[in-house]
């Protein structure tokens, strides 16, 4: 009988709730073992999708749309773990890239607002992301929320490097290198993107997905300052 919902079956696995028959008692090899394969996923999720996004990205992602999907971790949750980690990092090193930029708004405020909401305004910037890629690959086959997972798994491909540079980033902490460092990662961005496009739209030639990507970047761009200001506006800390 099984423990969850009382249902009399046979076999490894409840037919009504898909519950294990066998059920382990709740200790600290019990708790490793969720940490492993609930959170983590030491086995297959995090590390088998981020070694997936460095070494075949696009090719990755496409066949995690077409249903090859058991080894991965969740896409959105991937991105959600990846982006909280960093934003606490950079919140606990107290690092502030935007000591050397000019804005209409105060650096301290913006700086700590984007510690503090990374994850929010990573995942944010997804569904704009995916406008741009949307309008200009919408004759490859897939849909708006294919397009979303896509564009996610690209999310947490950038996140990642950014971790990966989270100790240059302190070394070079409130100094004017910050900027450049600033530059420099965009353009890591930039070429990540360019490069999963380019695997995950196998059926145009390359050149092609190229500069259709170029031109989904620029949209991208497009949204999103148009959003920002509008948020800065609202927000009301625009410097006088």
């Amino acid at each position: 009988m099984c423990k969850n919902c009382h249902q009399v079956f046979k076999g490894h696995y409840c037919n009504n709730c898909g519950q294990s028959a066998e059920t382990h008692k709740i200790n600290a090899h019990f708790l490793w073992h969720d940490i492993q394969h609930g959170l983590l996923h030491f086995d297959k999720g995090i590390l088998y999708s981020l070694k997936q996004l460095f070494t075949r990205p696009g090719h990755s992602i496409r066949e995690f749309i077409e249903g090859k999907r058991a080894r991965h971790f969740k896409p959105l949750s991937l991105v959600v773990v990846l982006a909280t980690l960093y934003g606490l990092l950079y919140h606990y090193f107290h690092i502030d890239t935007f000591d050397h930029v000019e804005a209409p708004i105060d650096s301290n405020f913006l700086n700590e607002w984007f510690a503090t909401h990374f994850s929010w305004v990573t995942v944010g910037s997804i569904p704009i992301y995916t406008i741009g890629t949307y309008l200009v690959f919408k004759n490859q086959g897939y849909n708006f929320v294919e397009l979303f997972v896509l564009n996610t798994f690209k999310a947490a491909q950038r996140i990642s490097v950014q971790l990966l540079t989270i100790p240059t980033m302190i070394f070079l902490n409130h100094t004017s290198h910050m900027q450049q460092y600033t530059y420099t990662m965009y353009i890591i961005g930039i070429v990540l993107i360019f490069w999963t496009n380019i695997q995950f739209f196998n059926k145009m030639s390359k050149t092609k997905a190229f500069f259709l990507s170029i031109l989904s970047h620029l949209i991208f761009l497009a949204c999103f300052f148009i959003i920002m200001i509008i948020i800065l506006l609202l927000s009301g800390n625009f410097k006088t």
